[in-house]
């Protein structure tokens, strides 16, 4: 509940999150080191990347249904209510009178700064290494709500791709999630701090299969920070080859590579050595990039099968669409434009 300026639960007895994440059986854990019952709400899509151990309660929308199902379960005002990238809507008047303002949301970036989806493959193409921890309270306007509380720790230098930063960030997660916890359950009362609507950026969520697609015209670093940002758990980074039979392609396991000699622009996407394990790729710049693996559309690696002198290369309508392709997700996944 919110009372003078201050966030907190008189009698916290149950949590309830809605979304998905990889260490809900963590969350759980600590949940019941405190005495707490553990709720979990998701959407039909999301449900399928919850781990089969645990039974999430589904639903299409926050509807009459859910209400008399949450009011089963739980008494709202002893009870914490937590998305973790969630698709349900959550409204101005659903949020006051239902979830009486016990309603936060867990965001994986510093706001104001860093609003929006797809945190991880933004971070990766900014080269942005700060890891934020950080609860505000929803409101009906996305990511703009009063801070509760935060904490920033830094990516380690071997964290260059998605998996990585997402692994990272939730060994930091659990650690500030427990203590955040912990106060709740001894009655701390969190001074809410202001969410400027003056400062910030918006990020738009992108999905790999459409926004995915090399140009390689952008410069080394920028490339390879690209290429990385759709690399694992994602479906990797597309493009084509000039020995057309293979199709659409996809790169991951990519390095900035400076120990070969100088290129010109129109050598960018040449495989210019093989040496079996990885080849060697031209860009537009001093450096080249080091790939170890081509996927096809059987999931296959085929480096062993590319050839010196065959060119990677994007098609510009694969290109402007990716662009111009503003990505939305419902309940139900991706919505098609």
């Amino acid at each position: 509940m919110i009372k003078n300026n201050q966030f907190f639960i008189k009698n916290l007895k149950s949590i309830s999150f809605f979304g998905e994440s990889t260490v809900f059986n963590e969350l759980i854990k600590i949940n019941e080191k405190f005495n707490i019952k553990t709720e979990i709400i998701t959407s039909p899509d999301q449900s399928k990347n919850i781990k089969k151990n645990i039974k999430p309660k589904i639903f299409k929308s926050l509807d009459s249904k859910f209400k008399t199902y949450i009011r089963k379960k739980c008494k709202i005002e002893n009870t914490l209510f937590i998305s973790m990238g969630s698709r349900f809507i959550f409204k101005k008047d659903m949020i006051k009178n239902f979830f009486q303002n016990n309603l936060v949301n867990f965001h994986g970036t510093r706001l104001p700064m860093d609003s929006g989806g797809a945190p991880y493959s933004w971070m990766i193409m900014r080269e942005d290494k700060i890891d934020a921890q950080l609860i505000h309270l929803i409101t009906s306007k996305i990511d703009s709500g009063p801070i509760i509380d935060y904490e920033l720790n830094l990516f380690s230098k071997s964290c260059k791709i998605p998996i990585e930063y997402i692994n990272s960030h939730n060994e930091f997660l659990l650690k500030f999630y427990e203590k955040f916890i912990y106060n709740l359950t001894k009655g701390k009362k969190f001074n809410l701090k202001n969410n400027p609507g003056y400062l910030g950026r918006y990020s738009p969520r992108i999905d790999s299969k459409i926004n995915g697609f090399i140009n390689w015209e952008l410069n080394p670093n920028d490339l390879f920070c690209f290429i990385n940002a759709f690399d694992d758990p994602y479906y990797g980074a597309s493009t084509f080859l000039s020995n057309k039979k293979f199709g659409k392609l996809r790169i991951k396991k990519v390095h900035l590579h400076g120990g070969d000699s100088s290129n010109h622009p129109y050598m960018s996407g040449i495989i210019t050595r093989h040496d079996k394990k990885w080849i060697v790729v031209s860009t537009i710049g001093k450096y080249m990039l080091l790939i170890e693996e081509i996927l096809d559309k059987n999931n296959k690696n085929i480096l062993s099968k590319l050839k010196v002198g065959d060119r990677f290369f994007t098609p510009q309508k694969y290109l402007d669409k990716s662009l111009y392709t503003r990505v939305f997700y419902s309940t139900s996944g991706l919505k098609k434009n």
